[in-house]
Order: structure tokens, then C-alpha cells, then sequence
């Protein structure tokens, strides 16, 4: 698609708000999670994508928040009631019929005064990484350090938002995301609407008048709205769905995105997207450090000759399909098949290590239910700088965690000390197992157990 033409509607102070219309169908607004710019939006593949899919099936409608991105930047309230006067600007200004509203985070408090006070304008609620009262009394201190530090220093700020936003963002990531904040608004501008939505009044009285049919989406592990203010939003929605989804990323269009798309198709009635419309990944592994995860499935060879060539390939297959499964959960590539395992790529530590859990326990399932066919792997981890050709990764980071995965014992995951370093306070347990000679490598290899059963 074409970047969209921006137009502009407005507010009933006078403020002019930028906004772009994308698709046909059923119309549906999104209010950004923060500060916001159209084109620059636009520009990203990876938001882009994100954005093109929303858009099957719907007329899509974005809007930059005053005192963010097209719209009129010198304003001086960028309070909860200024947020509702932007999204009616736009919606008036468009004449929509009854709509989905779709709101993240920061926005969220205002949707849902929106949604209670005008429950004749909505025909569906989505919200993403929603609160309706402000952080804990042990989480006050560091929004408050966090939007002092924004203030003072916009690029410090902007960067210090990173680690909560976007935990495993490779430097290219975290150059194009910075400057996209920095572009998109000023730093008080910024840090005056985080502090509005963090310290503002709480909306929690405004939730249970919500009769829309709302679906509540939240990552399991996001550590910019943490999954309790979630919970919290849909327990008290009349008329809620609430779907927790796997992983760490705060923005709905990093990490597996696909997750929180496919989840709005279902709840918007959508058929699913078909491999067409789900464009492929943009992240090019090898470019910037990936984790390199490897399986291995325990005696194929004996497998074979106990089995008979199309039992063991039963077995084979029922590995692929749930080592399958946790990539595709878990945001991660298949470089290749490699006859008695897979090997894949991920741009998130984290996200390989879930994955290799999820394999794990859902190969201790399968086991259980076939102790005549139990198929055991082991499992190796590494993080590095491949090097890319034809679709395939080479050199020392693959080499590395090939030979983990080939020190592993059946049933369990070995990872490398960078890769437990990198997930750090993330809530992932390892058992030191000491320093290790792997063939091809001069050095001994300090590596961890991964621990899995629960």
C-alpha cells in the first residue's frame, strides 16, 4: 500500500489532528499507545505490516494525538479529557457509524471513558496492555524517576523506555525506534502524557458501565503495564474477553504480532489470514545477533532400525509439528530441517527460551500419552552474530550451539553464558553445570541448564 494521504479534523478547542485512512470495510480507530507519527509509522516495516493486516477486512483509521507527530504540537493540556476530544475530532469529523475502537496502553484510560459514556458510537472495544488506575506504590518511584529523567533529557529518556518496551531490541532496532520517538514528539510532551496516565485519576469506576463487547489483550511478561492491570480491567467488564498472550513485548506490533492480529480477527469475526496475508517477517538474521536454537531427537538412527522406516517418521513428524508450534508462538524462524531435528532463529533470548520450554513440555504431554512412542530431544542455545547465505546461517554462533545441543541430555535444554546473561532477572531458572570441552572449540564452554518442568 501506498502511504495514506493525512487529513486533518478539528478538535472543539481549536487543535488540529492528523489522521490517515487505510483499507475499506467496517471502520475501525486505533489510538496509538503513546506519542505517534503517521508517516514514520508508515515508513516501518515492521509497524507497517502490522498495520496492513489490521487493516484487512476494515477501513483503519490513525490518528497522531495532539502535541505528537502531524497534529498541532503547541498545545499545553495533554490530559485524559483532551484525549477523548481527539478521538471524537476524528470520529465527527468522519461521521462513522457505530465502530471498533482499538486502544494500547497509555490510551486505554481514555477509551474506556469513552466507551462507558458513549456506548451508542462503539460496536467492539479491543484493549491492549490496558490499566484504569495508575502503578502499584512499589512501581511509583521508578514511572516517576523514568518520566523526570524524559524530561530532562528526551534521548536518555526515550532509551531508558527501551528496556521495558522492547527488552531485546538489536542496535539497528533500538536506532530506528529512538528516533521515531524523538520525531514524534517533544520530551515534555511526552513525559506530560505518561505522567497524566500513570498519576491521573483512576477510570476503574467508568469499567463496569461498559456493555460494548470488549476484548482485553495483555503479554503474559510485559514490564511496561504488567498483566495484573489487565486482569484487573477485564474481571470488571460486564462483557469481556480476556486473552493473555505469550511473551514480553509492550508495543502490539513487536514480538509475535501475529498472536495479538489473529486474536483480533477471531473477535472481530474475521476468517483467519492466510500465509498470503501474513507477510513474512522483516528482521534479516545474521544482520544484527540472533539466538541460534537447536533440537535433536534422542537414537533417530535406532529409531529407525526398531521401528521401521515409517513409524520412526511418525515420531519425526509429531516433533516437527510441536517444535513447530512453540516457533510459531514465540516469534521464532526455522532455518532448516536437519533430518533428526530443526534448527531456528529468534531476534528474542527470551522468546528462544520460551520456545525451548514449550517444546519441552509439550513433547513431556505427547510422551505421557504414548509411552509406546515417546519422543525425547535434547535441546542447545546460543546467541551471536551468524553469518547469512541462502536462507542458511553459518559460523561460530551455529557451530556453538550445535555442540550445546549435542551435550545436552535427552529432556533437557543447555544454554550458553550469554544467553543467560541477556535474560537476567526475566524469571528464567538455570542450574550451572561448569565448564565444558566441546570438540572444535579451544576453550572450555561454561554452559546451564535451562529448567523447565514445573
Amino acid at each position: 500500500m501506498d502511504l495514506p494521504r493525512i487529513q486533518f479534523a478539528t478538535a472543539s478547542d481549536g487543535v488540529r489532528i492528523a489522521y490517515a485512512v487505510t483499507g475499506e470495510g467496517p471502520p475501525l480507530v486505533y489510538m496509538q499507545a503513546w506519542v505517534s507519527h503517521l508517516e514514520l509509522e508508515w515508513q516501518n516495516e515492521e509497524s507497517r505490516r502490522f498495520l496492513e493486516r489490521l487493516a484487512r477486512g476494515h477501513q483503519l483509521i490513525r490518528y497522531d494525538g495532539r502535541g505528537t507527530g502531524l497534529s498541532d504540537r503547541e498545545v499545553t493540556d495533554v490530559g485524559l479529557e483532551t484525549h477523548i476530544s481527539d478521538l471524537e475530532a476524528v470520529v465527527e469529523h468522519l461521521q462513522l457509524p457505530p465502530f471498533t475502537l482499538f486502544a494500547a496502553s497509555l490510551r486505554s484510560p481514555a477509551a474506556i471513558v469513552y466507551a462507558a459514556e458513549h456506548p451508542e458510537r462503539l460496536a467492539k472495544l479491543i484493549l491492549y496492555a490496558s490499566f484504569c488506575e495508575g502503578p502499584s506504590e512499589q512501581e511509583r518511584a521508578v514511572s516517576r524517576a523514568i518520566i523526570d529523567l524524559i524530561r530532562a533529557e528526551w534521548g536518555v529518556g526515550a532509551r531508558t523506555t527501551m528496556g521495558f518496551v522492547h527488552p531485546d531490541a538489536d542496535p539497528e532496532h533500538q536506532r530506528t525506534s529512538l528516533y521515531y520517538l524523538r520525531q514524534s514528539s517533544s520530551g515534555d510532551i511526552a513525559a506530560r502524557i505518561m505522567e497524566e496516565a500513570n498519576f491521573g485519576d483512576s477510570v476503574c469506576a467508568y469499567v463496569p458501565r461498559i456493555q460494548t463487547p470488549t476484548l482485553v489483550l495483555h503479554r503474559r511478561d510485559d514490564n511496561a503495564v504488567r498483566l495484573r492491570a489487565g486482569r484487573q480491567v477485564a474481571s470488571l467488564l460486564p462483557n469481556a474477553r480476556f486473552h493473555v498472550l505469550e511473551g514480553d513485548h509492550h508495543l502490539p506490533f513487536s514480538g509475535n504480532s501475529d498472536a495479538v492480529l489473529d486474536a483480533i480477527d477471531e473477535f472481530l469475526g474475521l476468517a483467519p489470514a492466510t500465509a498470503e496475508e501474513k507477510p513474512p517477517r522483516t528482521r534479516t538474521p545474521g544482520v544484527a545477533p540472533v539466538t541460534i536454537l537447536f533440537t535433536d531427537i534422542e537414537g533417530s538412527t535406532s529409531l529407525t532400525q526398531r521401528l521401521g522406516d515409517a513409524k520412526a517418521q511418525q515420531l519425526v513428524r509429531a516433533h516437527d509439528e510441536i517444535v513447530r508450534q512453540a516457533l510459531h508462538s514465540h516469534d521464532g524462524d526455522e532455518v532448516k530441517h536437519t533430518g533428526d531435528g530443526i534448527m531456528a532463529s529468534f531476534s528474542s533470548v527470551s522468546g528462544a527460551l520460551e520456545a525451548a520450554i514449550a517444546t519441552q513440555r509439550a513433547l513431556a504431554r505427547h510422551n505421557l500419552d504414548h509411552p509406546d512412542d515417546q519422543v525425547r530431544v535434547r535441546i542447545g542455545l546460543n546467541m551471536g552474530e551468524p553469518v547469512r547465505e541462502q536462507e542458511d546461517l553459518f559460523g561460530q554462533a551455529v557451530q556453538l550451539a550445535r555442540r550445546i545441543c549435542d551435550r545436552a541430555a535427552p529432556g533437557q535444554i543447555l544454554a550458553s553464558n550469554v544467553v543467560r546473561e541477556l535474560v537476567a532477572g526475566k524469571g528464567f531458572l538455570f542450574s550451572d553445570q561448569g565448564e565444558t570441552e566441546l570438540r572444535g572449540f579451544e576453550d572450555p564452554v561454561r554452559l546451564y541448564e535451562v529448567r523447565w518442568e514445573e
